[in-house]
């Protein structure tokens, strides 16, 4: 598995941006300064948190592996479906599993998926950073509205890397920016 990529900003200013390890060491002599840090995970707009304080525990722990044969990652769960579906699943090449994984996949890689993953990252972040600034909850509501020029019009007073940031993570919400 890959490391995730970052964005750290201290108050309003963003100060470092890449991968997680790389990020937690150039951050740590802000936090250890008494700054406050936030990291924001590129992908989902989430917080990350880290302990800046000790070098030790800056990184996440990776999880013991295991002995023996490694696990594939499948988890069972209970899906229900209309004894139609059953049938068609059971008909299709490989099965139900492999249908629906199949179909799990082609979903999530549409268009309309970037879309709202995208306006959920923008939402946590701004959430996060911009929530108590002018213009937020319209800012909101054009992203979910997928309006450009509102949600620019709305941004636009922000403190430069933050609205830099929503607008990076909105981006796929607007595919025709320049």
């Amino acid at each position: 598995m890959s490391e995730i990529n970052v964005t750290a900003f201290e108050g309003a200013k963003r100060v470092a941006a890449g991968p997680l390890s790389i990020v937690s060491r150039t951050v740590r002599p802000h936090a250890k300064a008494g700054f406050r840090i936030l990291m924001f995970n590129d992908a989902t707009g989430g917080q990350v948190d880290v302990d800046l304080r000790d070098e030790a525990t800056a990184e996440p722990a990776a999880p013991a592996k295991a002995a023996g044969r490694p696990r594939l990652g499948v988890v069972a769960r209970e899906v229900t479906l209309l004894p139609r579906h059953w049938e068609w699943l059971a008909a299709q090449p490989g099965g139900a599993s492999v249908s629906l994984r199949k179909l799990v996949e082609e979903a999530a890689r549409s268009p309309a998926a970037a879309v709202k993953a995208a306006q959920t990252a923008a939402y946590r972040f701004m959430t996060a950073m911009a929530g108590n600034l002018p213009g937020y909850e319209e800012a909101n509501r054009a992203l979910f509205a997928a309006d450009e020029g509102r949600f620019q019009q709305f941004t636009q007073g922000w403190p430069a890397d933050v609205r830099d940031y929503a607008w990076t993570l909105a981006g796929p919400v607007f595919p025709d920016r320049g």
